[in-house]
């Protein structure tokens, strides 16, 4: 009996041993992985630091501190892409841009650099109203738009406000015009046994529907809006160029034209690019962008949160674009 009761003391303590043992492991393994989790977080975190730093890097504008300082120098904004409320060339970017530009006591003269094929006309109307109210209260300060590959339409629309107007002779330069565009789906769907259904207050109200037939009345209405905004864009040039232009039938028909065949019609002034701007021009050869850069998390939220509306714009209908 004391033989077996030893044995069963022995027993029990190999198994108390086991489980302490068991539990030391197991917490020594929680130990390990809450460690090694933890190096992980700061890995990641310095990880995610050293990318939102090269972000910010990325997107801030590098400006030349001695210019900033006490030298004069050229400002440029840029006008690149669609002119759009929910694109980078937006009526509230380009403004913002060139007030800093106007304002710095620094900059001998501004260039609005434009690269677009055109756009909204409201948008387009707001920078041309901003840009002759800058020159207005800056009137010793010049601004020129210097055209690269294109300025058409919506972009000539702001361009014509600049003093000058400057493109290299292959620019695409011009598009005088107004359009509206859509679709129309009538015997698409008669053939797919579709029947549309359309509700509305007001006898108007559902014009141009893309899934009825087109009715005279309607697109009468709509030429009329057409050729109002296209004569807006007109008296536009007309007070931005002024004698300069040349008389051509085709000046406002929509046409493009090389900015060469520009400077012989009086939409350019001269050819030259934005260094011979600054260089030859404007005397102040080192250039600052005061361009607003909106960083990477701005950009994706606005765009994500407009994708939305414009996909519901177009499905609704047309809109009228300076392109």
């Amino acid at each position: 009996m004391e033989t077996q009761h030893h044995s069963d003391e022995q027993d029990k303590t190999q198994s108390t041993e086991w489980q302490r043992d068991m539990i030391n492991r197991l917490a020594f393994s929680s130990l390990k992985e809450q460690r090694a989790a933890r190096r992980w977080g700061i890995f990641f975190k310095l990880l995610m630091f050293v990318y939102l730093a090269l972000i910010l890097y990325l997107y801030t504008p590098s400006v030349d501190m001695d210019v900033a300082e006490d030298g004069k120098h050229t400002a440029l904004v840029e006008l690149d892409g669609v002119i759009a409320s929910d694109e980078d060339a937006n009526a509230d970017n380009i403004i913002e841009g060139l007030r800093d530009a106007f304002e710095d006591e620094n900059s001998a003269g501004v260039i609005l650099r434009i690269n677009s094929p055109g756009g909204s006309p409201v948008q387009a109307g707001y920078i041309n109203d901003e840009i002759k109210r800058l020159r207005k209260e800056y009137p010793d300060k010049p601004l020129y738009a210097v055209i690269s590959d294109i300025c058409a339409s919506g972009g000539y629309y702001i361009a014509a406000a600049a003093d000058e107007v400057y493109a290299d002779k292959a620019s695409i330069v011009g598009s005088i015009g107004v359009r509206m565009d859509g679709f129309g789906f009538v015997d698409a769907m008669q053939k797919l046994g579709v029947e549309r259904r359309l509700l509305t207050a007001g006898e108007n109200k559902g014009f141009l529907d893309p899934f009825e037939p087109v009715k005279a009345g309607d697109v009468k209405h709509v030429q009329e809006l057409l050729d109002d905004i296209h004569q807006q864009f007109i008296q536009v040039v007309r007070e931005g160029r002024g004698e300069k232009l040349k008389d051509n039938s085709d000046l406002f028909s929509g046409y493009v034209w090389t900015g060469e065949q520009a400077v012989e019609l009086g939409l350019v002034d001269k050819l030259g690019s934005s260094d011979h701007v600054a260089r030859e021009v404007i005397g102040a050869e080192t250039i600052v962008d005061y361009t607003p850069a909106e960083d990477w998390l701005q950009k994706f939220s606005k765009r994500f949160g407009t994708a939305m509306g414009r996909g519901v714009g177009q499905v609704l209908g047309g809109q009228f674009t300076l392109k």
